[in-house]
């Protein structure tokens, strides 16, 4: 899992907000260069920034220090706020910036970001951006009536991989990322998900990780030292922990249902390795996997599916194809 330490900018400084809420900005370093220097030197490869001032206002206000950071260091860059038109995406990507986020604009104007992403495929991402589940555009000042999975799977149809959800109401707060819609919004879409938004310790890197997600932004706690960026970025780069779910038995059952339809289709049984291959590749024997949930003991999987093909090993669609006959109660 890529960590992404974050600088967030108004006003040409390096603020926090909490909960996105303008009047809560304060200063946490001094120099943007000066500190993304600091976060390439603990390990980071990656640094995700936004313009806030850019945000509110719709236009590139801060963009001469996103092209610095870039050009004057060895980081990759992802920048979000303000950008609303092709041009805006051409001047970062042209100038050394690694990929583009569009938040408000993927609402607004669908349109835009599908040139965007016909045009510059992995190099755009989509920030999705919510308050009580509903997106929010225009700096976090006016919230739609879009849900948040709604956005994500048009967006992917439109040939999105990377999209960084960041639940509102626990952004600044090191309350911990919201594990319940990061978990709704990886079963709704394949893409690639960052997590942004509550993160307190090393804890909640151990767990979005642990969670399968592709990226984790950590913004507050680097600045109040909750976080260590170097413990962070190690904790990332293991692989997930499954073996609680191995405690019991080196073999858990798996039930595959089909996504759409509902329809239980088999009862497997897993090891660690077939389970870690299972997650790594999202695939299965004529299967594109949905989703992967455990059950509330640890010991028995729900796998959601795409079917492509007969489950059963008979050749019919599910293996529970026999009824049995009983005899109906109070008869």
């Amino acid at each position: 899992m890529i960590i992404f330490p974050a600088i967030d900018i108004k006003d040409g400084c390096c603020v926090r907000l909490v909960k996105g809420d303008y009047a809560t900005a304060h200063k946490v370093a001094e120099d943007p260069l000066a500190t993304a220097r600091a976060f390439e030197a603990a390990g980071a490869e990656w640094i995700h920034m936004v313009d806030l001032d850019g945000a509110k206002d719709a236009a590139l206000v801060n963009k001469d220090i996103f092209i610095k950071v870039a050009k004057e260091t060895g980081l990759k860059v992802e920048v979000g706020g303000g950008i609303r038109s092709m041009e805006a995406v051409e001047y970062y990507l042209s100038g050394g910036v690694s990929r583009v986020i569009l938040g408000s604009a993927a609402v607004k104007n669908p349109a835009f970001a599908r040139e965007a992403v016909a045009k510059y495929g992995e190099r755009i991402a989509i920030g999705i951006d919510a308050r009580n589940g509903m997106v929010a555009a225009e700096g976090w000042l006016d919230t739609s009536d879009v849900y948040f999975t709604e956005l994500a799977a048009e967006m992917e149809k439109i040939g999105v991989k990377t999209i960084i959800f960041t639940d509102i109401s626990r952004d600044g707060t090191l309350t911990g990322p919201n594990l319940a819609q990061l978990t709704e919004l990886s079963g709704a879409v394949s893409c690639d998900i960052v997590a942004s938004g509550g993160v307190s310790g090393i804890g909640d890197i151990i767990a979005l990780r642990d969670a399968g997600l592709y990226g984790a932004i950590a913004g507050k706690a680097l600045y109040t030292g909750d976080l260590d960026l170097a413990e962070a970025i190690a904790e990332g780069d293991k692989p997930r922990d499954l073996s609680r779910y191995f405690v019991k038995s080196e073999l858990i059952p798996a039930i595959i249902q089909e996504a759409s339809t509902g329809e239980v289709l088999m009862l497997a049984y897993m090891n660690e390795q077939s389970l870690r291959l299972t997650l790594e590749t999202g695939r299965g024997h004529y299967q594109k996997i949905v989703s992967i949930s455990g059950d509330c003991d640890d010991d028995t999987l729900l796998i959601r599916v795409e079917q492509t093909g007969a489950a059963c090993h008979t050749g019919n669609h599910s293996c529970f194809f026999q009824p049995i006959a009983f005899r109906k109660f109070g008869r």
